[in-house]
């Protein structure tokens, strides 16, 4: 019997142990990398019973293959996510058995074999299991899995399985929970039940009802003083049109500062909610710090909250990460966090070439130039030439370009710069930049040009305060200074402060480089040599390297390769053929096909 075939789940029982079941259903689920990053983050560290790695299993194996799994889903329309979460998981014995009893159960009512795998999790006060599935049945079609299952059948299938194990649950128990609900700050069953009576009107408290008429009643002036409920008239009660909502975030708050805590703690630090920080996903503010936990905003997957230790002594929360962006990002590692740092676009590059040295755009010189081109993108162009002054009216408009004539516009010299912020500015969804992903301890000794180095060698305000992390950062830049001196790479002047070289970031990045690139030469059987600014390179990425002067691109050819610095947009062309131009330290990728190798 298919799913779509079955309806009228409804989970009334008496005595019913309760199971809390989320579901979602992701579309192109082998798009973009989401998938691995679900499946790497359910199985983060700290999240088993011992606090290690949370351990990927499926039907009949304690150690599932996820990346098998992920190659056998790679290509199908949808996958499902669920969480099942026993209120009562704690005095389960075994969460594994049960999860693989309830899948057989699944199957049993879906009438067909399920592609599944699951994790334990026991980091939070209610162990639950992350349960992935693949979208196609046992016949190679589209798994179709209808509504009410999801949202009543699964809960309900869970539900009589752990009630099987532990029994029916007692009226004292169901007393007791609900007593502990009674001044909880966050959606209880208490209130699902006062809306309920709430879409009559007001609710009339007066008298003896009996059942939980005293907990309604406790529970209603928990709210009062919370400002969700009043009376009307004495024991006569109306909500306030917010609470529902109140509640949930209040409650999803309290397991963010649970959260940080922890992180704290776990960091030998005492928590100080006062400097406590929380950032939305539309906050324009950037976080700089050490990360020191991560998890899934909605449990279900597609947005992660960062915990960071902020350089400026607090520690911040930051809501709506893509899980993509964190991908090879441990937690330990230094990073900036912010709206999505946009960097040059092609178009602006385009624009600053064809306004030369007088820094004067012309609207014909360019359509010139795009005609003379044997290759132009879209093949049309007058087309092309009319996207780039799209660019430059909207850029006017914002005061960044003036135009001078119809046809001509003045490019400011620091075009780039202004034309990347304003893109950086409207940016929708938050970033991760990898800073450097050595702690403060790898870095004192480190021959690359560290994030300490750029701290010290900068002469812009210092956003580190010596508080908190902070501290730990001051402390580790003196060292590293003394490190530097020791090296021969920096010097003390005669008041004792410590002097640095031009070039000195230069410098120590070439150094770790060279000797990588011999290292990696020998391990690799081909030779390593470094890129001048304009040279061009064609090649096969092969894979990102982390150092501590950043992150590097590996590309190479049959004879030769080069290390060059990463950026995101080449983030999913592992394994295939790109090339570039090195402008300032910098490379400008050019990711049309190409044929052809060569460095």
């Amino acid at each position: 019997m298919r799913a779509r075939d079955i309806a009228g789940w409804n989970h009334v029982k008496s005595g019913s142990r309760r199971v809390i079941v989320k579901s979602r259903m992701i579309r192109t689920p082998g798009r973009d990398g989401r998938a691995r990053a679900h499946l790497n983050y359910i199985q983060r560290d700290g999240t088993s019973r011992d606090g290690q790695r949370g351990q990927l299993y499926g039907p009949e194996t304690e150690r599932a293959d996820g990346d098998a799994f992920l190659e056998r889903g790679q290509d199908d329309r949808h996958q499902f996510r669920f969480i099942v979460s026993p209120e009562d998981a704690e005095q389960m014995q075994d969460m594994s058995a049960f999860t693989r009893d309830l899948m057989k159960q699944m199957e049993t009512d879906l009438g067909t074999k399920l592609d599944w795998v699951a994790v334990n999790h026991f980091n939070t006060g209610h162990p639950h299991v992350h349960i992935v599935i693949n979208g196609r049945d046992d016949h190679g079609d589209d798994l179709v899995i209808n509504g009410d299952y999801i949202t009543q059948g699964v809960r309900e299938r869970a539900t009589e399985l752990v009630t099987l194990e532990l029994g029916p649950e007692t009226v004292l128990e169901q007393r007791r929970k609900l007593e502990n609900m009674v001044g909880q700050d966050r959606f209880t069953r208490i209130d699902r039940q006062l809306l309920a009576l709430a879409e009559d009107g007001p609710i009339d408290m007066r008298g003896d009802q009996g059942g939980d008429h005293v907990l309604r009643q406790r529970r209603l002036a928990k709210l009062e003083r919370m400002g969700l409920a009043s009376q009307t008239e004495p024991g006569v009660w109306t909500l306030a049109p917010e609470t529902e909502k109140t509640l949930r975030d209040l409650g999803e708050r309290g397991d963010i500062i649970r959260a940080m805590n922890r992180s704290m703690h776990e960091q030998g630090r005492a928590p100080d909610p006062g400097l406590f920080v929380f950032h939305g996903p539309a906050s324009r503010d950037t976080v700089e710090g050490r990360i020191l936990d991560r998890h899934l905003s909605d449990e279900l997957g597609e947005k992660i909250g960062l915990v960071i230790d902020g350089v400026d002594g607090r520690t911040h929360h930051v809501a709506g990460i893509d899980p993509v962006s964190l991908e090879g990002v441990r937690n330990g590692s230094i990073v900036a966090v912010g709206p999505e740092v946009a960097g040059p676009r092609p178009a602006d590059r385009e624009i600053v070439s064809v306004a030369g040295r007088d820094g004067v755009y012309r609207e014909d010189i360019h359509l010139a130039k795009a005609r003379s081109m044997p290759r132009i993108p879209g093949g049309d162009a007058d087309a092309y030439v009319a996207s780039h002054v799209r660019r430059l009216e909207a850029l006017r408009r914002v005061g960044i370009v003036e135009r001078i004539e119809d046809g001509r516009w003045q490019i400011p010299g620091d075009y780039l710069e202004r034309a990347a912020a304003y893109d950086t500015s409207r940016a929708k969804q938050m970033s991760v930049r990898v800073l450097s992903s050595l702690d403060l301890e790898a870095q004192i000794t480190a021959d690359g040009a560290t994030w300490l180095d750029r701290g010290l060698v900068s002469r812009g305000r210092s956003n580190v305060v010596d508080a908190g992390f902070g501290h730990e950062v001051t402390e580790a830049r003196k060292q590293r200074q003394d490190v530097l001196v020791e090296r021969g790479d920096a010097w003390r002047g005669r008041e004792g402060r410590v002097r640095y070289p031009k070039g000195l970031l230069v410098t120590l990045e070439r150094r770790e480089l060279d000797r990588i690139g011999q290292e990696l030469g020998m391990s690799r059987g081909t030779s390593y040599r470094t890129m001048a600014d304009g040279e061009k390179m064609r090649g096969t990425l092969k894979e990102k390297v982390r150092l501590a002067s950043g992150t590097y691109a590996l590309v190479e050819n049959t004879h030769e390769f080069v290390l060059v610095p990463w950026k995101p947009v080449i983030g999913n062309r592992i394994g295939q053929e790109i090339s570039g131009v090195m402008r300032a330290g910098a490379m400008d990728w050019q990711l049309g096909r190409q044929r052809g190798l060569g460095l």
